[in-house]
């Protein structure tokens, strides 16, 4: 399904958020808390948006790694350009089993993609244990509002609007499966206790653009605690 959207996929977000996606990854960029030298991993990328801030930040002499399971969307982000300063490189990978060694990297980040993972348990314990004592996680995703009128709103445009979208981009499967995942995500609270259960610590996090979009973060506590 996301090699078949790929092409769409830029486009879309734009369409879908009024380009306020960007700002979204710039806030999930702050609470990485990294700068010049540090090494990141953002997880399932996609088309590399996050990945690419994160090289701004780590620039210069830093290193941000961009993994992802969809070829047609590494394709694309290989296309983007590379801020200076900084190593930025895509590659394939399965979110359950990240290739990399334990605590390789400062931060650990997903945009948008926490919901795709088929065992989130397992997802978030590989963010975190390829993150050093010390470092953080971040989760960068849609949740649904809970109060009128903005909860009305969600739902007309989750529900109707951006299937219909997808359709006109010609994969209404795609853009139905989008509002679906949402729902069957977990409220932000039980994600914050799902962020615990993977063994992280100081774990907060952040309702943006009305409640629709919600960005968890968290330390990986130092060995033994």
């Amino acid at each position: 399904m996301f090699d078949r959207i790929a092409g769409v996929y830029d486009l879309l977000n734009s369409v879908m958020t009024a380009g306020l996606h960007h700002r979204w990854r710039e806030r999930a960029s702050d609470l990485a808390r990294v700068g010049p030298g540090s090494r990141v991993l953002d997880v399932a990328t996609g088309t590399g948006d996050l990945a690419v801030e994160l090289a701004r930040r780590v620039s210069p002499g830093g290193e941000v790694v961009g993994s992802d399971f969809s070829e047609a969307m590494l394709e694309r982000a290989r296309c983007k350009p590379k801020p200076a300063g900084a190593d930025l490189r895509f590659e394939w990978g399965d979110a359950l089993d990240l290739p990399f060694e334990d605590g390789a990297f400062d931060a650990a980040t997903v945009g948008f993609g926490a919901r795709n993972f088929s065992d989130l348990a397992r997802g978030l314990a590989e963010m975190v244990r390829v993150v050093r004592p010390g470092g953080r996680v971040v989760v960068l995703e849609f949740t649904s509002p809970t109060r009128a009128p903005l909860s009305l709103f969600y739902r007309l445009w989750f529900d109707r609007i951006v299937p219909l979208l997808g359709a006109l981009a010609g994969d209404s499967d795609a853009y139905t499966y989008l509002p679906n995942s949402v729902k069957r995500f977990p409220a932000p609270a039980g994600l914050a206790a799902e962020l615990e259960r993977a063994g992280l610590r100081e774990i907060g996090y952040l309702l943006t653009a009305g409640g629709i979009v919600v960005i968890h973060h968290g330390t990986v506590p130092p060995e033994g605690i």
